[in-house]
Order: structure tokens, then sequence, then C-alpha cells
């Protein structure tokens, strides 16, 4: 990898941030109405001297270039501002509830990404085939159907018919590792069925067009066997463009965990940031969504710094 690729994808990445903080700051600035009043409509009278000191206590009695420059300086430091009705650090109340998320999009991850490469072989290899008929339409069932109403039919399939399992809630690794597993089987299931389809039918359609190559139909010629051919040399190049999806789809996961977490009682961020909105805590809701959409960003950054890594040309 060169240095000036490097060097241009970290400009990118900081472009990129920097648009995003820009729009995360004015999202309480440009809702309509006085959202100083509608925070404090949430949970106490409004009255103008609350306003007032509202508005001083998180800085929106500043000019609007004032606040976003103390705002981004405050963030540079690891200082999100406060959250509204605790008083707490949001970093604090966002560190306290971001590993059930993880943890829930890192398994659907390796669930999805790790299932879809042997599936798509398989449908490559098949083509033509019953079975690879049935397959391909699972996938595209998978893409169909909506991750939160798989999830709700799931636990109503567990409660009557596997009542003894626990399926809502959460329990850290480190306290109960088979409690925490067992509650983590159906919302990955439902997160990352959509990722296997889509992934499985990626796979699937890069390595059909790599077995047209040239290179593959020389060792066919020269008697390779059969099996070697389709996962050495047809998968291997197949998972190039695949690795660059896995990191966009890790991304957008994020975004359905905020869903499956509510469905399976999971205090993740995305109940953190919905009880924020409920709450009109907007500082919180500010902090959480810079901190998701940050993260989305810096694994596509990742991903294309392993693109170069696996294909050089692409650095050059």
């Amino acid at each position: 990898m060169s240095q000036r690729y490097l060097l241009s994808r970290f400009i990118d990445l900081l472009v990129v941030l920097f648009g995003v903080s820009i729009i995360v700051f004015l999202m309480i600035r440009l809702i309509p109405g006085d959202a100083v009043a509608i925070m404090l409509g949430a949970n106490t009278e409004i009255t103008p001297d609350r306003i007032a000191e509202l508005k001083s206590r998180i800085g929106l009695d500043q000019p609007m270039v004032i606040q976003y420059g103390r705002w981004i300086w405050g963030a540079v430091q690891g200082d999100l501002g406060t959250s509204i009705w605790t008083g707490r650090p949001v970093l604090q109340e966002i560190g306290a509830n971001i590993w059930p998320t993880v943890e829930l999009t890192l398994l659907s991850v390796l669930v999805g990404a790790g299932l879809s490469i042997p599936l798509g072989a398989f449908m490559a290899e098949a083509r033509g085939k019953g079975a690879e008929v049935a397959v391909r339409i699972g996938a595209i069932a998978g893409l169909t159907i909506p991750s939160f109403w798989l999830g709700i039919v799931s636990i109503f399939f567990v409660a009557k018919f596997l009542p003894g399992v626990q399926a809502l809630g959460y329990v850290p690794f480190t306290e109960d590792p088979l409690g925490n597993l067992q509650r983590m089987i159906l919302p990955v299931i439902a997160l990352s069925l959509p990722m296997l389809a889509n992934l499985s039918r990626l796979v699937r359609s890069a390595m059909l067009d790599a077995l047209s190559q040239d290179y593959i139909r020389t060792a066919k010629a020269k008697g390779a066997n059969r099996r070697r051919i389709i996962y050495k040399h047809a998968l291997r190049n197949a998972l190039i463009p695949f690795i660059t999806s896995v990191g966009v789809s890790a991304g957008y996961l994020l975004g359905g965990a905020i869903v499956i977490e509510q469905v399976f009682a999971i205090p993740g961020l995305g109940r953190l940031v919905l009880g924020a909105i409920a709450e009109r805590n907007y500082p919180l809701v500010q902090a959480t969504i810079l901190v998701m959409t940050t993260a989305f960003v810096l694994v596509n950054f990742l991903v294309d710094m392993l693109y170069a890594v696996i294909d050089p040309r692409v650095s050059r």
C-alpha cells in the first residue's frame, strides 16, 4: 500500500467525519420550534427562566459558529456534553450501553459473513440444480423479510414451543457465558439474515464471473481438480468485492441493531437513543448518533485499507 493512497484515504476520512459532525450538530438547531422548550416540555413546566437556564447550560445562547466550535473541540477531547436529565457525561452513558450493541453487531457480522462464503460457493458450484434454486429462493426471501418481523415471530415461536429458553434481555458474557449466548441467538439470526442473503448472492455472482475467466479454463484444461478450482482459485478472487460489501453491511447493521434491541429488550445504544428521543434528551441523542455514524465511517475506512492490501492495484 502506497503512502500516497493512505494519505488520500485518511484525508477523505477527515472530510467525511467533518461533514457528519456538521449534520449531527445541526439536528437540534434545525428542528421546528424551540428545541429547548421541547426538551423541557417532556418533564417539567416551561417558563422563560427555565428556557434561558437550559439554553445557557447547553450553550444554545451562543452564536451558531461558536456553538459548533466549542462542541467539536470538546468532542475531539472526549467531551460530548452532559445528559440533561441525569447530569452525567453522555460518553459515560454511551459507554454503559455500547457493549451489547458491539457484541450483537460483531456476532451478526460473523454469522452473516461467515456462512455466506460456503453458501455462495455452493450456489456457484451447483448452478442450475434444484438445491441451488431452493437456496437462491431462500436468499431472496431473506432480503425481503424485515428483521424486526422475523424477531417478533421467533420470540412467539420460542414462547410457544420452547418456553424454557430465555429469548429476551441481556446478560454480560463475563457474568454468564451460556446465558449470554442463549439470549443472543435469536437477535443475531434476525439481524444477520439480510446480510447473509445479500452476501451469499454476491459470492455466487462473483464466483460465476471468476469461473468464466481464461485462467480457470486453463486450470481445467490441465486437469486440475474441480473443487480445487472452485474453492481455491475462483473463491479467492470472489472475496475481493465480498470484503468491501462486508464493511458496508457491517455499518448498516448498526442501524438495524436499534430496532432489534427494542424487540428483544437488549439495553444497547439502540434503546439508549430511542429513550433519549422520548425524553427529548437531545445532547444524548446527538452524541449517540455521532458515535454510531463515526463507527460506520471508520469501518468503511478500514475496509478500504484491507481492500488495498488484498489487491495492491487499488492503491496505484
